[in-house]
């Protein structure tokens, strides 16, 4: 399912690999059937660790527990818990989870459906969703046919088989998008015009966080003003570019000093600060912790 490319003194990232025989990005399987087939790894001890892919799990019954970037999520029958590329997240024991568990990579979806699905598959987005009433039980069936279609491997022509895959992925993901937590999101930003300037901040962000803090420096890498990108991050999200910029150099500070074990100088230097005690002020500023005490706090809760 999954290969580690572990680097020295970070969480590991784990890229895609599908079982032999798999075609493409895309691998369909169950939650229940993850737990069987991985014994006690990777919870126990619980293991942090980010993906280049999506996971998406639709609880069908029992209930799941994960942490998605130092949160645990409590996903209950009916709801999806959806970890995006890049986010920290690490299993809890199993429990009576079921449901399809769907991994795939962002280029299996077309470039089109990809545009329309932004806001959901955004780093951003909600990790778990609670679909409308009436499209419930359409997606659970969805998924539950994608399955089926991903293990009728050998049945039909690979080039139609991985269509139909693809076909019922994409299908799924747009249904999905009514939620309303994302939809609502979605809708938010197309009104205001605004949207692909946010949609590019959040990537240029994601790209350049360590190196890049200041909002003229992303509306010049961007060629619009600040006024129009402060516009269309207050639009999308209401809070400021420096906001957003603080949270996103806060949320890896975390990651490195609780599932990496970075120490705070190590930390200051990998996100730009000229001087670790700036950083130490930055993050007790924002946590009300020294990095120190939140990174023993963290290796406590983890034994």
């Amino acid at each position: 399912m999954m290969v580690d490319k572990r680097h020295p003194g970070s969480v590991p990232l784990y890229g895609f690999q599908p079982p032999v025989g798999t075609p493409y990005g895309l691998e369909v399987s169950t939650v229940e059937d993850f737990f069987a087939e991985h014994d006690d790894w990777p919870w126990n001890p619980p293991r942090p660790g980010r993906a280049a892919f999506h996971y998406l799990i639709a609880v069908t019954e029992g209930e799941l527990r994960h942490d998605v970037d130092h949160v645990t999520r409590t996903v209950a029958p009916g709801q999806w818990l959806w970890v995006r590329p890049g986010h920290t997240q690490c299993w809890h024991p199993p429990g009576a989870a079921r449901g399809p568990f769907i991994l795939f990579e962002p280029d299996v979806l077309r470039p089109d459906i990809a545009r329309l699905l932004a806001p959901l598959t955004a780093h951003e987005a909600p990790a778990v969703l609670s679909p409308r009433p009436e499209d419930a039980d359409w997606l659970q069936q969805t998924a539950l046919q994608l399955l089926d279609e991903h293990r009728a491997l050998g049945r039909r022509p690979l080039d139609v088989h991985h269509a139909l895959r693809r076909s019922l992925l994409e299908s799924l993901l747009l249904r999905l998008a009514n939620s309303p937590d994302v939809a609502s999101a979605g809708r938010a930003a197309k009104a205001t015009g605004r949207k692909d300037t946010y949609a590019r901040f959040v990537d240029a962000l994601e790209l350049h966080f360590r190196e890049l803090h200041r909002a003229a420096d992303y509306a010049a890498l961007l060629g619009c003003s600040v006024r129009t990108l402060s516009r269309a991050a207050r639009d999308a999200t209401g809070k400021g570019v420096r906001e957003l910029i603080d949270e996103r150099r806060l949320l890896e500070a975390r990651r490195l000093l609780a599932g990496a074990g970075w120490d705070a100088r190590a930390v200051a230097h990998h996100l730009g600060f000229t001087d670790p005690a700036n950083f130490g002020r930055f993050f007790r500023g924002h946590t009300g912790l020294a990095p120190a005490a939140f990174a023993a706090r963290e290796a406590k809760s983890g034994k």
